[in-house]
């Protein structure tokens, strides 16, 4: 197992010194799922919920999620992202449920990944659906955040196996 990096050799938390790393194009991509009811679904896919377009506003909290990113998580580096994206996919389940799928990607040219900030993003407009439809779901579930890929840095390329 490998050493966690933001540990120092007294077992107290540091931000990680990357002045030594040389810039390369870094990107991350994370997906997570929220779970509804069809009713629910619904009003998301006809622009009918009460608060407004769930989905346009899903996508730019999530966005500014991202760029938050160092504001929410400690010890995270904050990041001059160059790229930052949101999608949805509806996924029907069967048996009056359904869902959406919540993808981002984050991008950047730096000394650091941006795999926190993909994930933030997906975690935020999820969220923000459920704030939207609350109304109509209050049963909704999020679930399965998870990092896709990574490429650049050190480390190098990392893509999730099925």
């Amino acid at each position: 197992m490998s050493k966690l990096t933001h540990l120092d050799d007294t077992g107290q938390a540091h931000m990680v010194d990357i002045s030594g790393k040389t810039d390369s194009v870094r990107q991350a991509a994370a997906e997570g799922r929220i779970s509804m009811s069809a009713a629910a679904l619904a009003a998301i896919r006809e622009g009918a919920a009460k608060k407004g377009d769930v989905l346009a506003i899903a996508r730019v909290a999530g966005i500014m999620a991202a760029k938050k990113t160092s504001d929410l998580i400690p010890l995270c580096h904050p990041l001059m992202l160059s790229k930052i994206s949101v999608d949805f996919d509806f996924e029907e389940f069967g048996n009056d449920t359904g869902g959406i799928r919540v993808t981002a990607i984050a991008r950047l040219t730096g000394q650091t990944g941006v795999e926190m900030e993909a994930l933030t993003a997906v975690s935020v407009a999820l969220l923000t659906i459920y704030d939207m439809a609350k109304a109509v779901d209050k049963a909704m579930e999020i679930g399965g955040i998870r990092l896709l890929e990574k490429t650049g840095g050190k480390s190098g390329d990392w893509r999730v196996s099925e």
